[in-house]
C-alpha cells in the first residue's frame, strides 16, 4: 500500500477529476438541452435522455473496467477508456441525428465509466479506514467543481456558440484528462491472473457481498443517486421552461448545488476524524431526509417559491456531500484484495440506480415540478429509513464501522 501517493496534490486532483468525469460530462450539457431540442427537432422528453444513455454507458462499463484493472493493472485499463470517452465526445459534438447523439453518449459512458471506478480502486490500494474516508471526501471536494462550474461554463458556451460548444469542451476535457493520466498517475496495483476472467469476478462478487459493510455501504450510495439524478435530469426544465430564468442564470443557479456538496465534503474531511465514518453517514441521512420530506409537500401542492424548491434540493446535496464519501470507503474497506471489482459493484449499482432515477423523470416530465420532487423525495426517505434501520443489516459487532 503506497500511503504517501495520498499526499501528492496532483495525483489527488487527477483522481478527483477521474471521479467527476460523469459530473462534468452531464453539468456541461444541461443548459444545450432547449436548443437542441429544437435544432435535432425532437421533444424535450427525448432530448432529456443524452442524460439517461450516458448514465446507462456509465453503469455497464464499470464492472468490465473494475474486472480488467484487477487483472493487468490501473492505467492500461484508463489509457483505453479515457480515449473511448474522448472520441465519442467528438462525435457527438458533430452530428445531426438524436439517434447518433444518444447512441454516442452511451459509448462515451462505457468510456467514462473506466475514470469513475479505477479512480476509486486507487483510492482503495493506497489507503483504508478513515484515511480512505478523508481521500474520499478530497476527491469529492475536487469533482464537485462541475457542478459549480460547468453549468456556469455550459451556458456561457451555448450563449456564445450555440449547443454544440459544451460537447465540444467535454471532448477537449477528454483529451485534458489522458495528459493527467499520463504525467501524474503511476500504477498502484499488482495484478493477478491466477483464475479465468468468469471466476475471477465470481469469487470477487461473493467476497464483496459476504461483508455486512461492503453490503450496508452499497445500498447507502445507490438509494439517493436516483433521487438527485433525477433533479439533475429535469433541472434544466424546472429552471428555464417552469420558473422562466434566462440560460445566463441557469449555470450561477446550479452552482449553489455544488457548492452544497463541496461545503459538506469539506467539513467531512475534518470532522471524520472525530467523529468516524459512521457518525459522518448518519448526519448525511438525517438532513437527507429532512430535505426529502420537504420535497414530498412540495410535490403535493404542485407549485411553490422556487427558492423553497431549490433550497431542500441543496440540502439533500449537503446531505449527500456528508453521506457518499464516508459510505463509499465503509463498503470498500473490507476488500482490499479485490478493490477493482468492488470499486466496480458500487459504481455500476449506483449508476443503474442513477439511470432509473434520470429515465423515470424525463419518461415523466409533465410540464410541473411534481414528478422530480416527488421522485427525489421517495428516493431520500429510502436513505434515512435504510440508515435507521442499520443495526439490522450490520449486527452489533459491525454498526460503529471502519474508524480506525
Amino acid at each position: 500500500m503506497n500511503t504517501g501517493l495520498a499526499s501528492k496534490r496532483r495525483f489527488v486532483l487527477v483522481l478527483g477529476f477521474l471521479t467527476g468525469i460523469a459530473a462534468v460530462t452531464i453539468d456541461m450539457s444541461l443548459p444545450a438541452f432547449p436548443a437542441m431540442v429544437r435544432d435535432l427537432a425532437t421533444s424535450m422528453s427525448t432530448g432529456q435522455q443524452v442524460v439517461g444513455w450516458f448514465v446507462a454507458g456509465i453503469a455497464l462499463g464499470q464492472i468490465p473496467a473494475g474486472l480488467i484493472s484487477d487483472r493487468i493493472g490501473r492505467m492500461p485499463v484508463l489509457y483505453s477508456g479515457i480515449g473511448i470517452f474522448t472520441i465519442a465526445g467528438i462525435v457527438c459534438a458533430s452530428t445531426d441525428s438524436i439517434e447518433l447523439l444518444l447512441l454516442s453518449r452511451f459509448i462515451q459512458g462505457l468510456g467514462g465509466a473506466v475514470g469513475v471506478v479505477v479512480s476509486r480502486a486507487i483510492v482503495r490500494d493506497i489507503s483504508s479506514g478513515v484515511q480512505a474516508a478523508r481521500l474520499m471526501s478530497v476527491m469529492v471536494m475536487i469533482f464537485t467543481a462541475a457542478p459549480m462550474l460547468a453549468p456556469i461554463v455550459g451556458a456561457f458556451l451555448v450563449f456564445q456558440w450555440g449547443w454544440r460548444a459544451p460537447f465540444v469542451a467535454v471532448a477537449v476535457f477528454g483529451t485534458l484528462m489522458l495528459l493527467g493520466v499520463n504525467t501524474a498517475l503511476q500504477e498502484t496495483h499488482r495484478p493477478g491472473r491466477r483464475e479465468h476472467p468468469i471466476r475471477q469476478l465470481s469469487l470477487s462478487l461473493k467476497e464483496f457481498f459476504s461483508h455486512r459493510r461492503s453490503t450496508f455501504g452499497l445500498l447507502l450510495v445507490i438509494l439517493p443517486a436516483a433521487g438527485f439524478m433525477a433533479m439533475v435530469t429535469g433541472s434544466s426544465a424546472v429552471v428555464m421552461e417552469i420558473y422562466g430564468f434566462p440560460v445566463q442564470a441557469f449555470g450561477f443557479i446550479f452552482a449553489i448545488w455544488g457548492f452544497s456538496i463541496l461545503a459538506a465534503s469539506t467539513l467531512s474531511r475534518h470532522l471524520v476524524l472525530v467523529h468516524g465514518v459512521m457518525r459522518m453517514i448518519g448526519l448525511g441521512a438525517i438532513l437527507i431526509g429532512i430535505a426529502s420530506l420537504q420535497l414530498l409537500i412540495i410535490a403535493w401542492l404542485g407549485q411553490v417559491s422556487f427558492w423553497w424548491l431549490w433550497g431542500n434540493i441543496c440540502l439533500f446535496m449537503f446531505g449527500v456531500g456528508f453521506l457518499m464519501p464516508n459510505a463509499t470507503a465503509l463498503a470498500l474497506d473490507p476488500v482490499p484484495q479485490v478493490a477493482g471489482v468492488a470499486a466496480s459493484i458500487i459504481g455500476t449499482l449506483q449508476s443503474i440506480s442513477s439511470t432509473a432515477g434520470s429515465l423515470i423523470s424525463s419518461a415523466m416530465y409533465d410540464g410541473t415540478i411534481r414528478n422530480v420532487a416527488f421522485i427525489m423525495g421517495i428516493f431520500g426517505i429510502a436513505t434515512t429509513v435504510a440508515f435507521l434501520l442499520r443495526r439490522f443489516v450490520l449486527g452489533l459487532k459491525e454498526v460503529v464501522g471502519p474508524d480506525h
